[in-house]
């Protein structure tokens, strides 16, 4: 890529996402998670990650295809159609503005043995800031810890309003698969 564009990219992406990304492992399979236009699978795959983007808009997924050709994509409709990872592990999983709760227990069985988790979406609070304001799609209170709490390590967990990019109130939990004990925790 060239420079500028990087300068623009990282200002794009998840100040939250690329604070924990040194955690996966280096050139790690690393899935992005209804991942829209790409900004983070971009990052991901400039950063040397062997990175799958997934989403059910085949349109930005051929956008990300046309800008990054070693980006494996997927189109899927998460919520509506099959798993499509069944048996598949990562090394990372990036999830950011997505919440759709059947889909957890699945995305925890897709994160390989040491794998690093880094998620960041929306909670309950946030109709204040515009959308999404329906509950469905709104965290509650420290939900996140709650889903992870059993089988995965917590690195750092946040949670209420933000400025940046905008006002909202988030969520914010990188966790971890963390077996191998020779590895930094």
């Amino acid at each position: 890529m060239i420079p500028d564009m990087t300068i623009q990219m990282s200002e794009m992406t998840s100040l939250w996402v690329q604070r924990f990304l040194p955690l996966i492992a280096v050139g790690g399979s690393v899935l992005d998670m209804a991942c829209g236009q790409g900004r983070h699978s971009l990052l991901l795959a400039e950063r040397g990650y062997q990175v799958e983007a997934v989403d059910r808009d085949a349109v930005l997924l051929a956008g990300i295809a046309a800008r990054a050709p070693g980006i494996v994509t997927r189109t899927a409709d998460l919520e509506g159609g099959p798993w499509p990872y069944h048996g598949r592990t990562f090394d990372g999983i990036v999830v950011t503005n997505y919440l759709y709760r059947p889909l957890l227990p699945m995305l925890l069985n897709a994160l390989d043995v040491n794998g690093i988790l880094i998620y960041e979406t929306f909670m309950v609070g946030n109709e204040r800031f515009g959308k999404p304001a329906n509950p469905a799609y709104l965290l509650r209170p420290g939900e996140l810890l709650d889903v992870v709490r059993r089988r995965l390590t917590v690195v750092a967990f946040e949670q209420g309003e933000v400025d940046v990019p905008r006002p909202a109130v988030m969520q914010r939990l990188c966790a971890t698969r963390r077996i191998d004990p020779r590895l930094p925790s």
